[in-house]
Protein backbone atom coordinates (compact mmCIF):
# COMPACT_ATOMS: atom_id res chain seq x y z
CA UNK A 1 0.00 0.00 0.00
CA UNK A 2 2.11 3.40 -1.48
CA UNK A 3 2.27 6.51 1.04
CA UNK A 4 -0.15 9.42 -0.09
CA UNK A 5 1.08 12.20 1.61
CA UNK A 6 3.36 14.58 0.92
CA UNK A 7 6.03 14.69 -1.76
CA UNK A 8 7.68 11.52 -3.70
CA UNK A 9 11.32 12.60 -2.31
CA UNK A 10 9.43 12.58 1.39
CA UNK A 11 7.77 9.15 0.74
CA UNK A 12 11.49 7.70 -0.26
CA UNK A 13 13.15 8.88 2.37
CA UNK A 14 10.62 7.50 4.93
CA UNK A 15 11.09 4.20 3.26
CA UNK A 16 14.78 4.07 3.42
CA UNK A 17 14.77 5.29 6.78
CA UNK A 18 12.00 2.49 7.64
CA UNK A 19 14.15 -0.02 6.04
CA UNK A 20 17.72 1.41 7.71
CA UNK A 21 16.12 1.45 11.05
CA UNK A 22 14.63 -2.29 10.57
CA UNK A 23 17.74 -3.63 9.55
CA UNK A 24 20.11 -1.87 11.77
CA UNK A 25 17.76 -3.01 15.17
CA UNK A 26 17.37 -6.60 14.23
CA UNK A 27 21.13 -6.62 13.03
CA UNK A 28 21.83 -5.08 16.88
CA UNK A 29 19.21 -7.29 18.63
CA UNK A 30 21.08 -10.61 17.23
CA UNK A 31 24.46 -8.86 18.09
CA UNK A 32 22.77 -8.32 21.73
CA UNK A 33 21.66 -12.07 21.63
CA UNK A 34 25.11 -13.75 20.70
CA UNK A 35 27.66 -11.42 22.60
CA UNK A 36 26.19 -9.59 25.30
CA UNK A 37 22.63 -11.28 25.92
CA UNK A 38 21.93 -9.76 29.32
CA UNK A 39 21.99 -6.84 31.14
CA UNK A 40 22.68 -6.36 35.21
CA UNK A 41 20.37 -3.31 36.78
CA UNK A 42 21.25 -3.68 40.54
CA UNK A 43 20.28 -7.24 41.48
CA UNK A 44 18.46 -8.10 38.57
CA UNK A 45 19.56 -9.61 35.13
CA UNK A 46 17.41 -9.00 32.21
CA UNK A 47 17.74 -9.69 28.59
CA UNK A 48 19.15 -7.16 26.38
CA UNK A 49 17.34 -7.63 22.92
CA UNK A 50 13.82 -6.60 23.98
CA UNK A 51 15.14 -3.13 25.48
CA UNK A 52 17.18 -2.82 21.91
CA UNK A 53 14.21 -4.22 19.80
CA UNK A 54 12.52 -1.40 21.91
CA UNK A 55 14.45 1.24 20.75
CA UNK A 56 14.55 0.70 17.53
CA UNK A 57 10.33 1.16 17.91
CA UNK A 58 11.46 4.09 19.41
CA UNK A 59 13.36 5.62 16.44
CA UNK A 60 10.72 4.65 14.10
CA UNK A 61 8.19 6.19 15.57
CA UNK A 62 9.95 9.29 16.68
CA UNK A 63 11.19 10.25 12.97
CA UNK A 64 7.65 10.08 11.34
CA UNK A 65 7.70 6.39 9.50
CA UNK A 66 4.58 5.75 11.52
CA UNK A 67 2.51 7.98 13.31
CA UNK A 68 1.99 7.24 16.94
CA UNK A 69 -1.75 7.36 15.93
CA UNK A 70 -1.60 5.10 13.18
CA UNK A 71 0.40 2.86 16.19
CA UNK A 72 -2.25 3.15 18.26
CA UNK A 73 -5.24 2.48 15.86
CA UNK A 74 -2.99 -1.17 15.17
CA UNK A 75 -2.43 -1.83 18.54
CA UNK A 76 -6.32 -0.93 19.80
CA UNK A 77 -7.56 -2.91 16.74
CA UNK A 78 -10.50 -5.54 16.97
CA UNK A 79 -8.82 -7.69 14.26
CA UNK A 80 -7.33 -10.86 14.77
CA UNK A 81 -4.11 -9.73 13.52
CA UNK A 82 -3.82 -7.50 16.92
CA UNK A 83 -0.38 -8.35 18.56
CA UNK A 84 -1.64 -7.91 21.99
CA UNK A 85 -4.30 -10.57 21.58
CA UNK A 86 -1.72 -12.83 20.18
CA UNK A 87 0.69 -12.20 22.92
CA UNK A 88 -2.68 -13.11 25.76
CA UNK A 89 -2.90 -15.89 23.78
CA UNK A 90 1.04 -17.24 23.62
CA UNK A 91 1.97 -15.81 27.46
CA UNK A 92 -1.42 -17.83 28.78
CA UNK A 93 -0.75 -21.05 27.37
CA UNK A 94 2.64 -20.78 28.32
CA UNK A 95 1.95 -19.66 31.68
CA UNK A 96 -0.07 -23.24 31.91
CA UNK A 97 2.64 -25.63 30.30
CA UNK A 98 5.09 -24.03 32.88
CA UNK A 99 2.95 -25.07 35.97
CA UNK A 100 2.44 -28.57 35.04
CA UNK A 101 6.53 -28.28 35.00
CA UNK A 102 6.53 -26.53 37.89
CA UNK A 103 4.25 -29.28 39.89
CA UNK A 104 6.69 -32.10 38.32
CA UNK A 105 4.58 -32.92 35.53
CA UNK A 106 7.06 -33.17 32.46
CA UNK A 107 9.89 -34.13 35.22
CA UNK A 108 7.43 -37.67 35.93
CA UNK A 109 7.46 -37.93 32.19
CA UNK A 110 10.86 -38.09 31.43
CA UNK A 111 11.44 -40.12 33.98
CA UNK A 112 8.88 -42.76 33.32
CA UNK A 113 9.78 -42.83 29.64
CA UNK A 114 13.22 -42.98 30.72
CA UNK A 115 12.82 -46.45 33.03
CA UNK A 116 11.20 -47.72 30.28
CA UNK A 117 13.30 -47.61 27.76
CA UNK A 118 16.00 -49.53 29.85
CA UNK A 119 19.48 -49.40 29.03
CA UNK A 120 19.71 -49.45 25.38
CA UNK A 121 20.62 -45.39 24.22
CA UNK A 122 18.90 -46.35 21.25
CA UNK A 123 15.31 -46.76 22.42
CA UNK A 124 16.40 -44.33 24.72
CA UNK A 125 16.90 -42.24 22.01
CA UNK A 126 13.38 -43.00 20.12
CA UNK A 127 11.95 -42.67 23.45
CA UNK A 128 13.13 -39.10 23.93
CA UNK A 129 12.41 -37.95 20.60
CA UNK A 130 8.67 -39.53 20.39
CA UNK A 131 8.49 -37.84 24.80
CA UNK A 132 9.34 -34.47 23.54
CA UNK A 133 7.44 -34.29 20.15
CA UNK A 134 4.28 -35.82 21.68
CA UNK A 135 4.07 -33.28 24.73
CA UNK A 136 5.48 -30.29 22.40
CA UNK A 137 2.36 -30.58 20.77
CA UNK A 138 0.32 -29.92 23.39
CA UNK A 139 2.19 -27.50 25.32
CA UNK A 140 5.08 -25.48 23.12
CA UNK A 141 8.52 -25.64 21.90
CA UNK A 142 10.33 -23.42 24.10
CA UNK A 143 8.38 -24.61 27.54
CA UNK A 144 9.88 -28.09 26.61
CA UNK A 145 13.34 -26.83 25.28
CA UNK A 146 13.47 -24.93 28.52
CA UNK A 147 12.21 -28.09 30.80
CA UNK A 148 14.02 -31.02 29.37
CA UNK A 149 16.96 -29.52 28.53
CA UNK A 150 18.72 -29.36 32.38
CA UNK A 151 16.85 -32.62 32.80
CA UNK A 152 19.06 -34.77 30.14
CA UNK A 153 22.14 -32.75 30.90
CA UNK A 154 21.96 -34.31 34.01
CA UNK A 155 20.92 -37.55 33.11
CA UNK A 156 23.93 -37.84 30.33
CA UNK A 157 26.38 -36.96 32.84
CA UNK A 158 25.06 -39.56 35.17
CA UNK A 159 24.87 -42.70 32.80
CA UNK A 160 28.54 -41.46 31.36
CA UNK A 161 27.53 -41.27 27.95
CA UNK A 162 27.28 -38.19 25.36
CA UNK A 163 24.19 -36.03 25.68
CA UNK A 164 24.46 -34.32 22.49
CA UNK A 165 22.45 -36.84 20.48
CA UNK A 166 19.46 -36.35 23.26
CA UNK A 167 19.86 -32.70 23.04
CA UNK A 168 19.72 -32.26 19.72
CA UNK A 169 17.00 -34.72 19.29
CA UNK A 170 15.01 -32.69 21.85
CA UNK A 171 15.38 -29.95 19.99
CA UNK A 172 14.75 -30.98 17.10
CA UNK A 173 11.82 -32.94 17.68
CA UNK A 174 10.54 -29.53 19.97
CA UNK A 175 10.89 -27.21 16.98
CA UNK A 176 9.28 -29.56 14.29
CA UNK A 177 6.46 -30.92 16.23
CA UNK A 178 5.49 -27.22 17.50
CA UNK A 179 3.93 -26.76 13.95
CA UNK A 180 1.00 -29.75 14.84
CA UNK A 181 -1.09 -26.98 16.48
CA UNK A 182 -1.62 -23.17 16.17
CA UNK A 183 -0.45 -22.66 20.01
CA UNK A 184 2.89 -24.61 19.58
CA UNK A 185 4.81 -21.20 18.47
CA UNK A 186 3.88 -17.66 18.85
CA UNK A 187 4.41 -17.64 14.80
CA UNK A 188 1.99 -19.82 14.40
CA UNK A 189 -0.47 -17.75 15.80
CA UNK A 190 0.46 -14.91 14.46
CA UNK A 191 0.41 -16.26 11.15
CA UNK A 192 -3.17 -18.14 11.86
CA UNK A 193 -4.90 -14.73 13.00
CA UNK A 194 -3.59 -12.86 10.43
CA UNK A 195 -5.62 -14.78 7.57
CA UNK A 196 -8.25 -15.76 9.66
CA UNK A 197 -7.38 -19.83 10.52
CA UNK A 198 -9.35 -21.60 12.97
CA UNK A 199 -7.67 -24.13 15.36
CA UNK A 200 -9.55 -27.04 13.38
CA UNK A 201 -8.61 -25.95 9.89
CA UNK A 202 -5.22 -24.61 11.15
CA UNK A 203 -4.64 -28.92 12.37
CA UNK A 204 -6.27 -30.22 9.61
CA UNK A 205 -3.65 -28.79 7.43
CA UNK A 206 -0.59 -28.82 9.28
CA UNK A 207 -0.97 -32.31 10.68
CA UNK A 208 0.79 -34.20 8.05
CA UNK A 209 3.38 -31.71 6.72
CA UNK A 210 4.76 -31.88 10.52
CA UNK A 211 4.37 -35.60 10.49
CA UNK A 212 6.89 -36.00 7.76
CA UNK A 213 8.98 -33.73 9.01
CA UNK A 214 9.33 -35.05 12.26
CA UNK A 215 9.93 -38.88 10.23
CA UNK A 216 12.46 -37.35 8.21
CA UNK A 217 14.06 -35.53 11.13
CA UNK A 218 13.90 -38.35 13.12
CA UNK A 219 15.64 -40.61 10.31
CA UNK A 220 18.16 -38.00 10.13
CA UNK A 221 19.33 -37.83 13.28
CA UNK A 222 19.84 -41.60 13.75
CA UNK A 223 21.87 -41.54 10.89
CA UNK A 224 24.04 -38.78 12.36
CA UNK A 225 24.54 -40.36 16.00
CA UNK A 226 23.66 -44.06 15.24
CA UNK A 227 27.82 -44.87 16.42
CA UNK A 228 27.68 -43.07 19.33
CA UNK A 229 24.29 -44.84 20.61
CA UNK A 230 26.70 -47.85 21.13
CA UNK A 231 27.97 -47.18 24.30
CA UNK A 232 26.53 -48.63 27.43
CA UNK A 233 24.22 -46.68 29.86
CA UNK A 234 25.74 -46.78 33.78
CA UNK A 235 22.82 -45.00 35.39
CA UNK A 236 18.85 -45.56 36.04
CA UNK A 237 16.67 -42.27 36.16
CA UNK A 238 15.51 -41.55 39.48
CA UNK A 239 12.07 -43.04 40.67
CA UNK A 240 8.92 -40.73 39.08
CA UNK A 241 7.24 -39.27 41.96
CA UNK A 242 4.55 -36.12 42.03
CA UNK A 243 4.36 -34.46 45.45
CA UNK A 244 1.44 -32.19 44.76
CA UNK A 245 -1.64 -34.47 42.81
CA UNK A 246 -4.24 -31.65 43.61
CA UNK A 247 -1.77 -29.43 41.58
CA UNK A 248 -0.89 -31.51 38.89
CA UNK A 249 -4.88 -32.65 38.48
CA UNK A 250 -5.60 -29.02 38.25
CA UNK A 251 -3.09 -28.03 35.77
CA UNK A 252 -3.62 -30.77 33.28
CA UNK A 253 -7.40 -30.53 33.74
CA UNK A 254 -7.44 -26.61 33.04
CA UNK A 255 -4.59 -27.43 29.79
CA UNK A 256 -6.95 -30.10 28.76
CA UNK A 257 -10.25 -27.52 28.76
CA UNK A 258 -8.36 -24.96 26.96
CA UNK A 259 -6.96 -27.01 24.19
CA UNK A 260 -10.71 -28.25 23.52
CA UNK A 261 -12.17 -24.67 23.83
CA UNK A 262 -10.01 -23.37 21.08
CA UNK A 263 -11.66 -26.33 18.80
CA UNK A 264 -14.73 -25.48 19.63
CA UNK A 265 -13.97 -21.83 19.70
CA UNK A 266 -13.92 -20.75 16.42
CA UNK A 267 -17.71 -22.53 15.85
CA UNK A 268 -19.51 -19.88 18.64
CA UNK A 269 -18.08 -16.95 18.52
CA UNK A 270 -15.00 -17.09 21.21
CA UNK A 271 -11.95 -15.57 20.61
CA UNK A 272 -8.96 -18.18 21.31
CA UNK A 273 -7.26 -15.13 22.94
CA UNK A 274 -10.17 -14.78 25.71
CA UNK A 275 -10.10 -18.64 25.72
CA UNK A 276 -6.54 -18.96 26.97
CA UNK A 277 -6.76 -15.95 29.36
CA UNK A 278 -9.66 -17.56 30.92
CA UNK A 279 -8.12 -20.98 31.84
CA UNK A 280 -5.36 -18.43 33.38
CA UNK A 281 -7.84 -16.87 35.48
CA UNK A 282 -9.29 -20.09 36.19
CA UNK A 283 -6.08 -20.90 37.51
CA UNK A 284 -5.05 -18.14 39.79
CA UNK A 285 -8.27 -18.67 41.38
CA UNK A 286 -8.21 -22.15 41.81
CA UNK A 287 -4.96 -22.18 42.98
CA UNK A 288 -5.42 -19.51 45.28
CA UNK A 289 -8.47 -21.14 46.87
CA UNK A 290 -6.24 -24.57 47.84
CA UNK A 291 -3.67 -22.48 49.16
CA UNK A 292 -5.72 -20.98 51.80
CA UNK A 293 -7.75 -24.36 51.93
CA UNK A 294 -3.82 -25.56 52.65
CA UNK A 295 -2.51 -22.58 54.87
CA UNK A 296 0.70 -22.22 52.63
CA UNK A 297 1.86 -19.84 50.04
CA UNK A 298 1.11 -21.29 46.08
CA UNK A 299 4.52 -21.00 45.28
CA UNK A 300 4.58 -23.05 42.30
CA UNK A 301 2.33 -20.24 40.95
CA UNK A 302 4.68 -17.49 41.83
CA UNK A 303 7.81 -19.40 40.48
CA UNK A 304 5.44 -19.89 37.29
CA UNK A 305 4.88 -16.43 36.83
CA UNK A 306 8.79 -15.65 37.39
CA UNK A 307 9.81 -18.01 34.33
CA UNK A 308 6.89 -16.95 32.19
CA UNK A 309 8.56 -15.24 28.66
CA UNK A 310 7.74 -11.65 29.77
CA UNK A 311 10.35 -10.28 27.87
CA UNK A 312 8.70 -11.39 24.52
CA UNK A 313 6.00 -8.97 25.47
CA UNK A 314 8.27 -5.67 24.44
CA UNK A 315 10.17 -7.60 21.92
CA UNK A 316 6.91 -8.52 19.93
CA UNK A 317 5.36 -5.25 20.04
CA UNK A 318 8.69 -3.78 18.62
CA UNK A 319 9.14 -5.71 16.36
CA UNK A 320 5.37 -5.65 15.52
CA UNK A 321 6.21 -1.18 15.31
CA UNK A 322 9.09 -1.56 13.06
CA UNK A 323 7.06 -3.89 10.12
CA UNK A 324 3.94 -1.42 10.58
CA UNK A 325 6.66 1.09 9.21
CA UNK A 326 7.81 -0.71 6.50
CA UNK A 327 3.98 -2.32 5.40
CA UNK A 328 2.91 1.53 5.23
CA UNK A 329 5.90 2.44 3.36
CA UNK A 330 4.92 0.60 0.85
CA UNK A 331 8.46 -1.84 1.87
CA UNK A 332 6.27 -5.14 1.94
CA UNK A 333 4.69 -4.65 -1.36
CA UNK A 334 7.45 -4.87 -3.29
CA UNK A 335 9.26 -7.52 -1.70
CA UNK A 336 6.09 -9.33 -2.66
CA UNK A 337 6.92 -7.92 -6.21
CA UNK A 338 10.14 -9.73 -6.16
CA UNK A 339 8.90 -13.02 -5.25
CA UNK A 340 6.35 -13.33 -7.74
CA UNK A 341 2.78 -15.34 -7.75
CA UNK A 342 4.80 -19.15 -9.22
CA UNK A 343 5.81 -21.83 -6.97
CA UNK A 344 4.84 -19.74 -3.97
CA UNK A 345 4.87 -22.60 -1.42
CA UNK A 346 8.31 -23.79 -2.17
CA UNK A 347 9.70 -20.05 -2.28
CA UNK A 348 7.93 -18.60 1.17
CA UNK A 349 8.92 -21.93 2.19
CA UNK A 350 13.08 -21.60 2.12
CA UNK A 351 12.57 -17.83 2.10
CA UNK A 352 10.80 -17.89 5.50
CA UNK A 353 13.19 -20.49 6.44
CA UNK A 354 16.56 -18.69 5.75
CA UNK A 355 15.12 -15.54 6.65
CA UNK A 356 14.35 -16.38 10.35
CA UNK A 357 18.08 -17.37 10.60
CA UNK A 358 19.13 -13.89 9.36
CA UNK A 359 16.26 -11.79 11.84
CA UNK A 360 15.05 -14.47 13.84
CA UNK A 361 11.79 -16.34 13.46
CA UNK A 362 9.02 -13.93 14.88
CA UNK A 363 9.95 -10.51 13.44
CA UNK A 364 10.24 -12.78 10.25
CA UNK A 365 6.88 -13.43 10.71
CA UNK A 366 5.26 -9.80 11.41
CA UNK A 367 7.22 -8.96 8.31
CA UNK A 368 5.92 -11.89 5.50
CA UNK A 369 2.50 -12.13 6.85
CA UNK A 370 1.70 -8.81 5.03
CA UNK A 371 3.48 -10.16 2.34
CA UNK A 372 1.88 -13.01 2.18
CA UNK A 373 -1.48 -11.12 2.24
CA UNK A 374 -0.72 -9.12 -0.83
CA UNK A 375 -0.60 -12.52 -2.81
CA UNK A 376 -3.73 -14.12 -5.06
CA UNK A 377 -6.65 -15.68 -2.81
CA UNK A 378 -5.66 -18.83 -4.64
CA UNK A 379 -1.97 -18.85 -3.12
CA UNK A 380 -2.49 -17.10 -0.37
CA UNK A 381 -3.50 -19.55 2.21
CA UNK A 382 -0.37 -22.01 1.02
CA UNK A 383 2.11 -19.13 1.16
CA UNK A 384 0.94 -18.55 4.62
CA UNK A 385 1.07 -22.40 5.84
CA UNK A 386 4.84 -22.46 4.11
CA UNK A 387 5.64 -19.69 6.12
CA UNK A 388 4.55 -21.25 9.16
CA UNK A 389 6.58 -24.26 8.43
CA UNK A 390 9.81 -22.15 7.42
CA UNK A 391 9.22 -20.14 10.86
CA UNK A 392 9.33 -23.67 12.89
CA UNK A 393 11.91 -25.75 11.25
CA UNK A 394 14.28 -23.00 10.91
CA UNK A 395 14.78 -22.45 14.49
CA UNK A 396 17.50 -25.50 14.17
CA UNK A 397 19.36 -24.23 11.14
CA UNK A 398 21.08 -21.43 13.31
CA UNK A 399 21.14 -20.35 17.52
CA UNK A 400 19.67 -17.17 15.54
CA UNK A 401 16.65 -18.76 13.57
CA UNK A 402 14.71 -18.84 17.56
CA UNK A 403 14.82 -17.26 21.20
CA UNK A 404 14.90 -20.68 22.15
CA UNK A 405 18.00 -21.60 20.25
CA UNK A 406 19.92 -18.92 22.10
CA UNK A 407 18.83 -19.88 25.86
CA UNK A 408 19.59 -23.58 24.67
CA UNK A 409 23.03 -22.70 24.09
CA UNK A 410 22.90 -20.62 27.01
CA UNK A 411 21.65 -23.39 28.98
CA UNK A 412 24.24 -26.13 27.52
CA UNK A 413 27.11 -23.54 28.82
CA UNK A 414 26.16 -23.71 32.33
CA UNK A 415 26.24 -27.14 32.28
CA UNK A 416 29.08 -27.88 30.38
CA UNK A 417 27.91 -29.15 27.41
CA UNK A 418 30.09 -27.72 24.27
CA UNK A 419 28.31 -26.93 21.91
CA UNK A 420 29.22 -24.05 19.67
CA UNK A 421 27.95 -22.03 16.58
CA UNK A 422 29.42 -23.76 14.04
CA UNK A 423 28.82 -27.35 15.84
CA UNK A 424 24.74 -26.35 15.86
CA UNK A 425 24.41 -25.26 12.17
CA UNK A 426 26.71 -28.36 11.12
CA UNK A 427 23.68 -30.39 12.86
CA UNK A 428 21.43 -28.40 11.87
CA UNK A 429 21.35 -27.84 8.25
CA UNK A 430 21.64 -31.62 8.02
CA UNK A 431 17.98 -32.23 9.65
CA UNK A 432 16.29 -29.14 8.83
CA UNK A 433 17.18 -29.03 4.93
CA UNK A 434 15.80 -32.88 4.40
CA UNK A 435 12.86 -32.21 7.28
CA UNK A 436 12.03 -28.84 5.45
CA UNK A 437 11.91 -30.19 1.88
CA UNK A 438 9.83 -33.20 2.71
CA UNK A 439 7.00 -30.97 4.79
CA UNK A 440 6.88 -28.07 1.94
CA UNK A 441 6.21 -31.58 -0.28
CA UNK A 442 3.61 -33.04 1.80
CA UNK A 443 1.85 -29.75 2.41
CA UNK A 444 1.65 -29.39 -1.60
CA UNK A 445 0.01 -32.89 -1.10
CA UNK A 446 -2.88 -31.68 0.85
CA UNK A 447 -3.80 -28.18 -0.07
Amino acid sequence: MAVTRGSARQWENEMVLSILTAAITCAATIASVLFFPRVKLGKLSLDLYPFIALVGAVITVATGCISPAALWDALTASTSINPIKILLLFLSMTILSVFLDEVGFFRYLANKALRLAGKSQTRIFTVVYLTVSVLTVFTSNDVIVLTFTPFLCYFAKNAHIDPKPYLIAEFVAANTMSMTLVIGNPTNIYVATAFDISFPDYFLMMALPTLAAAAVAYGVLYLLFHRSLHAPVLATPEEPHIEDKPSLILGLSLLLVATISLIVGPYVGVPMWLVAVSAVGALFVAVLILALIRRRAPSALGRTMKRAPWQLVPFVLAMFTLILALTTQGVTDKIAELIGTRLTVWKYGFLSFLSANAINNIPMTVLYSPIVATLPEGVRLGAAYATVIGSNIGAYLTPIGALAGIMWISMLKRHDVKMGYFDFVKYGAAVSLPALAAALAVLLLVL
